[in-house]
Parts: structure tokens; sequence; C-alpha cells
């Protein structure tokens, strides 16, 4: 996996982001539907590197498929997050 942004330092960040990518992805393998705050709890780091990893897992080498549900009161804007399989091979409706 390639990290991207103009602040990302690979001696510095590489290493990290790769850990939490994985942490990330081995959790939602399970195919419940998570929480931004949920994942963070489980999987450490802080809430926006939770969202950019799972950004992440729709990009090569992954292609997963994040669906994305509301959860509780529409006006708190709260979201659920669901991990599918991989769609090799074929162009992918991207809905997160």
């Amino acid at each position: 996996m390639t990290f991207q942004g103009a602040t990302y330092e690979p001696r510095h960040d590489k290493e990290r982001l790769t850990r939490q990518l994985d942490r990330v992805r081995v959790t939602m393998l399970r195919g419940e539907w998570w929480t931004l705050q949920h994942l963070y709890m489980r999987c450490g780091g802080s809430l926006p590197g939770i969202s950019a990893r799972i950004r992440d897992l729709r990009k090569a080498p992954w292609h997963y498929v994040i669906e994305r549900r509301r959860k509780g009161d529409p006006k708190d804007g709260v979201f659920e997050y669901r991990l599918l399989p991989p769609v090799v091979g074929a162009q992918q409706e991207l809905r997160l």
C-alpha cells in the first residue's frame, strides 16, 4: 500500500499506517457494521486516521466495497460502515 498526502513521510509514517490499516481491515472482515468511534476504540490511532484507512481499503491493492448507512437520529450525522469482499477485475460503485 502506498500512502499519500502533503504531510506523509514514509520513514516516519509508513509502518504505523500500514499496521493501522491492517487492524482496521482485519476488524472489518468480520462483516459487522462499525462506527468510526467503535473502530477507533478497537484499532487505536485517531478518528481521522480510521476514516482515512477506510478510504484506503477501497483503493488498490484491496478494492473492497465499503457500505455506509446512518445510525440513530439522522440529524446526528453518525454513520456505520461495513466491508464487503473485494470485487476483482470489475468496476466498483464507491459507496463511501
